[in-house]
């Protein structure tokens, strides 16, 4: 038999009725074996997550303030799940344990925890499953790093003796046995661990979309859903942006081969988007697949003549930025000139120690700073077979009478990077997508 493994967000697991939809997605299938699960989200517009109501607790506890309210309302977030799915659990128990740890040197990455690992211990009882608890399965190095080699051995043999199982997701833990998170929204990354754990066939990420769109719905109306799409241009995208899926959850999967494929526990019955290692020739005729962006970018501008001949010139500026904590985004350079894109917010910071210390070390004729830049990529693998594509995104451009910044392509070809100022950004985007729409058919 084939093995599927599902996670399911946390709005589509924010109440009992929620909870329902997804178990009955599960059970529609016996190939869905492994189930991971978030923390409830929220239920509607003006509701707050759980996750976010455990860091308040944290933050209360740690500043020596009260924090029982905060608590009791994540308690009755559970108990209204718990009633609501008719199951028996003591919710008031697993709340005590937390209470007691808030006034005993809480942590917050454990407290943050606690979400996914409650919500995922009530969602085994109400399937009859076993609850495996992540901190027995996924492993982090001392430095915060997952260590994959261990995880994947352990949760492995952990699963094997398992037809069925519920793992919390988001968390695991350090060598010293303290629990340790991911980055926001990293119950994806448990997903595909726990699928590359498995062998699975499939990953199922179910979320409140149908799929990945092509571009930003809040700027684009209507926009594409993309059937299939490869690792390489989904990295791409959502480095740039488009934020369907946690971008570290592509690794653990893609060295396996294994597709993920993200639904809508909504609407099951849509297809949702397929991601894959690799579209075989023949298996699409879309030459573009999305388009995506960001803003708050800055540009760093050196000129210097004979720049070419001097040796180390770029490897010296760069690492300037790096000692500084700063990593650059793009490179683009000419023979005397030198171009590099960073992100704004953490540059900001340290913009003047950054300028001085090019002015000191490499001497150039010319040195300024453009902020407040916005990159758009436009992604896809057809691109390279593709004549025009370059002059396309010019035009849609010059037609809205934007002023073109910055021009980056990379060698794949499967990506053409501009940049724009921050307040042209949306008309931007907008044109290249009516100029674009046709060619991600």
């Amino acid at each position: 038999m084939k093995t599927t493994v599902v996670k399911f967000g946390g709005t589509s697991l924010a109440s009992a009725a929620q909870i329902e939809k997804a178990v009955g997605i599960v059970r529609g299938s016996r190939n869905r074996r492994y189930m991971v699960a978030s923390a409830p989200g929220k239920r509607s517009g003006d509701d707050i997550k759980v996750t976010d109501l455990l860091y308040r607790c944290h933050d209360l506890a740690a500043a020596g303030q009260d924090f029982s309210e905060t608590l009791a309302a994540i308690e009755q977030r559970f108990a209204d799940i718990v009633r609501g799915l008719g199951i028996s659990f003591d919710v008031a128990a697993e709340i005590a344990v937390l209470r007691e740890h808030l006034q005993n040197h809480p942590a917050r990455d454990y407290m943050a925890s606690r979400g996914e690992y409650l919500n995922a211990k009530i969602i085994a009882a109400f399937l009859g499953w076993p609850f495996v608890d992540a901190a027995e399965t996924v492993f982090f190095t001392e430095t915060g790093a997952l260590d994959g080699e261990k995880t994947f051995r352990v949760l492995g043999e952990r699963l094997a003796g398992l037809d069925n199982a519920v793992v919390p997701g988001f968390y695991g833990v350090l060598p010293d046995g303290t629990v340790h998170t991911f980055s926001r929204g990293g119950s994806d990354v448990t997903g595909s661990i726990v699928a590359r754990a498995v062998n699975a066939a499939l990953y199922e990420n179910w979320t409140d979309v149908s799929g990945m769109l092509s571009a930003d719905p809040r700027v684009v109306d209507d926009p594409r859903v993309i059937d299939y799409i490869t690792y390489s241009e989904l990295r791409e995208l959502s480095y740039m942006g488009a934020s369907v899926l946690h971008e570290d959850a592509i690794f653990p999967v893609r060295q396996a081969g294994i597709p993920i494929n993200i639904r809508n526990t909504n609407r099951p019955a849509d297809p949702g988007t397929m991601i894959v290692s690799r579209i075989e020739n023949g298996g699409t005729s879309r030459k573009v697949t999305g388009i995506a962006g960001r803003k708050g970018f800055a540009a760093i501008q050196v000129e210097k003549s004979m720049m070419n001949a001097e040796v180390g010139f770029g490897a010296r500026l760069l690492n300037i930025l790096a000692e500084n904590g700063v990593s650059f985004e793009h490179c683009p350079t000419g023979i005397d000139t030198m171009s590099v894109i960073v992100g704004g917010e953490h540059f900001a910071e340290v913009k003047e120690t950054v300028l001085a210390r090019i002015r000191e070390e490499l001497s150039p004729d010319w040195l300024s700073v453009e902020e407040g830049l916005s990159m758009i990529a436009v992604v896809g693998q057809g691109m390279v077979n593709l004549r025009g594509t370059a002059a396309r995104v010019f035009k849609a451009l010059a037609d809205e009478n934007i002023n073109i910044r910055m021009i980056d392509q990379g060698s794949s070809e499967m990506n053409i990077i501009v940049g724009v100022n921050d307040t042209d950004y949306e008309a931007a985007i907008r044109g290249i997508y009516r100029e674009m729409e046709h060619l991600m058919k």
